[in-house]
């Protein structure tokens, strides 16, 4: 397989800038247009709840690679430019504002749209957090509330409320979970997170759903639950989830289920591939599809893309992973757990704060590690899931039967 004579990566975050380094580094040569809906330079999403709303870094250190280093990648970059539409068969892309780019290989890379709650259209203090410009506008007005109510108790909800809780704020925590983050945690360990937020003054209100918000002069002052109750608030974030950017791509002739169906190899059609959060690709080693959502796996996967696209037939089998940082917490996870898993720490203690645990499943073989405060130590025990999730080829001296 040759490499194509030229590739248009459509989303300028991380997944689409490191597919044009790993080209670039791997001595692709020809034409790479890179496609970004936002007019400014590339930048980094994790920062945007932690550092950058807590004011501890300036916009510009969000920013993945400087002026002089993205020049060097010799690409064009069309910033501030929406795509619209996608004829895969042709690999012809359209924007919003009518023109038409091509390639031979096409990379979609558009990342997630944040879900907004209904009916909040026009009303001041209210806000979401999915870009660098809703993360200024959101600590511009941070500063001055005394009462804030994060609406979802996910990763990002639960990192915006700690932020939130370290500026000063007053903060209500909402979300339909037992516990904050109990989808990704899993029970025993979401109520360690639970009882740490708790400890930093967050108020929790655990089974809530929102039925609306109270407004008075077009600006909130308050959020209604489903069972009666208001929260008082000056300010409001909805962090209830998001959705894969794939509505452009309607009538396109790819097969979108919550995000762009792919391949093992990341292939959404011939010479149309898909990376990061966009991607719903298939897991060999797993056997079933997965779509994850986090940094790291917006890198790994570029790296495969890439290998791809310049024909290296390289399977995608990453081994899934998310970090986030909360009151002090370093929280790693390696793998997938379970609801019904069951959590058996094997360093540390959560006395001290500083732990490693193992997810187990019903045969006592681990799914997940859990990392509080031992970075080094949750990587080391990630080795136990390589098995699972990536497992190494065997030679074929060592395989039985035969291959047509």
């Amino acid at each position: 397989m040759s490499a194509p004579s030229g590739v248009l990566v459509v989303g300028a975050g991380a997944a689409g800038l490191a597919v044009v380094e790993t080209l670039r580094r791997k001595g692709y040569r020809e034409r790479i247009t890179l496609l970004g809906e936002e007019s400014g330079a590339p930048y980094d999403r994790p920062p945007l709840s932690k550092q950058l709303l807590a004011g501890t870094w300036e916009a510009e250190r969000t920013h993945l690679r400087t002026r002089e280093v993205l020049d060097a990648l010799e690409a064009e970059f069309v910033l501030g430019a929406r795509a619209s539409a996608l004829d895969a068969t042709t690999r012809t892309v359209r924007t919003a504002g009518g023109a038409e780019l091509n390639a031979e290989a096409v990379v979609l890379a558009t990342g997630l749209h944040a879900r907004r709650l209904p009916g909040l259209s026009g009303t001041a203090g209210v806000h979401v957090l999915r870009t660098l410009d809703d993360a200024v506008g959101l600590r511009r007005e941070l500063l001055e509330a005394r009462r804030v109510v994060v609406v979802g108790d996910g990763v990002l909800g639960s990192e915006i409320a700690a932020t939130a809780r370290l500026m000063g704020a007053d903060v209500t925590l909402a979300g339909p979970q037992a516990a904050p983050m109990r989808e990704q945690l899993g029970p025993a360990a979401a109520e360690l997170l639970a009882a740490l937020h708790t400890a930093h003054g967050v108020r929790l209100r655990t089974h809530a759903l929102v039925d609306g918000l109270v407004t008075a002069g077009g600006r909130v002052t308050g959020v209604r639950l489903a069972g009666g109750d208001t929260i008082p608030a000056d300010l409001v974030v909805s962090a209830v989830g998001s959705t894969p950017a794939t509505d452009w791509l309607a009538g396109s002739g790819l097969v979108l289920d919550d995000g762009v169906v792919c391949d093992s190899r990341c292939r959404a059609a011939d010479g149309v591939y898909a990376a990061g959060d966009v991607a719903r690709f298939h897991h060999e080693a797993l056997g079933r599809s997965l779509r994850l959502e986090n940094r790291t796996n917006a890198t790994e996967h570029a790296l495969s893309v890439a290998a791809n696209i310049l024909g290296e037939d390289r399977p995608y089998r990453p081994v899934p992973y998310f970090w986030t940082d909360q009151l002090g917490a370093k929280i790693q996870v390696y793998g997938l757990p379970t609801p019904s898993a069951t959590l058996r720490i094997v360093e540390g203690s959560t006395e001290l704060g500083r732990f490693v645990a193992l997810y187990l499943d019903d045969e006592d073989r681990p799914l997940a590690v859990l990392g509080w405060n031992m970075p080094k130590q949750a990587r080391l025990h990630r080795r136990l899931l390589l098995d699972r999730y990536a497992p190494t080829p065997r030679p074929e001296s060592a395989t039985t039967g035969t291959t047509a």
